[in-house]
């Protein structure tokens, strides 16, 4: 073999090893990747069915409810809402009528099934997402309410 087919077959070598660990790369990336969610767009069917995705909102108030490790609430954008069961343990800056996001997915009933449950860190901290998506759904509900 010629000196110059052997530098052609280690650079399509290369190329092609190369090609490979991208594709690993970019699967990796794309099972690992999580997307937010408002409870008006789950409940519009937009999150997707049977991936992890992120729903975020405020936790509607009288809504939670423990035994045990099990916990159950509301999150709301106050245009609607979307039940949320967790098990484990809440973070200590949980409560009800505060921001919340959870990573989890739907189940076949359409309730989500929470593996995290986030709480904001402080008292003016909202999640860009989540203010975005509660402005949003606060200008809807007040051009519902403006409608005859």
């Amino acid at each position: 073999m010629k000196p110059r087919h052997q530098r052609f077959l280690w650079i399509f070598a290369g190329v092609a090893v190369l090609a490979i660990a991208g594709m690993f790369v970019l699967n990796a990336f794309q099972s690992n990747l999580v997307f937010f969610f408002t409870p008006t767009q789950v409940s519009k069917g937009e999150a997707p069915q049977g991936r992890a995705f992120r729903v975020g909102g405020m936790v509607k108030e009288g809504s939670l409810k423990k035994d045990g490790e099990k916990v159950e609430f509301v999150v709301t954008d106050t245009l609607n809402e979307i039940p949320v069961f967790f098990q484990g343990l809440l973070p200590d800056l949980f409560k009800e009528g505060k921001g919340v996001v959870a990573q989890g997915k739907l189940n076949a009933q359409n309730q989500f099934m929470a593996a995290e449950v986030l709480a904001k860190h402080d008292e003016n901290y909202m999640p860009p997402e989540a203010k975005h998506a509660m402005d949003q759904a606060q200008a809807a509900k007040a051009a519902q309410t403006l409608k005859p």
